[in-house]
């Protein structure tokens, strides 16, 4: 009877977080707060770096260099798929009939 009782107090307190009206954020937009604000923290910590040596400056420039063009998460990779050179499934050789 307890695992009853238990059962029925987890499944109501996951109803009660999880409701079928809840309006869940989007992932992509997330993701893409989280990395800008992440670059711009990066971007003024290595400002922030006092340089004495042409090998910190030019470690600052290749970094700035690398940073601004970050692609958006909701991109495809391949616009189209790859051709396939073989039939898939491969026909079977005369001497396996």
């Amino acid at each position: 009877m307890m695992m009853i009782l238990r059962s029925a107090f987890w499944l109501t307190a996951a109803y009660l977080v999880i409701r079928p009206d809840v309006q869940l954020p989007d992932a992509g937009a997330l993701s893409a707060q989280a990395v800008t604000a992440g670059s711009r923290i990066v971007a003024t910590q290595v400002q922030q770096i006092e340089c004495d040596s042409l090998q910190c400056f030019g470690g600052k420039a290749a970094i700035a260099a690398v940073l601004p063009p970050l692609p958006p998460a909701g991109t495809a990779m391949h616009a189209d798929p790859a051709n396939v050179p073989v039939p898939y499934p491969r026909p079977r050789p005369d001497r396996a009939s």
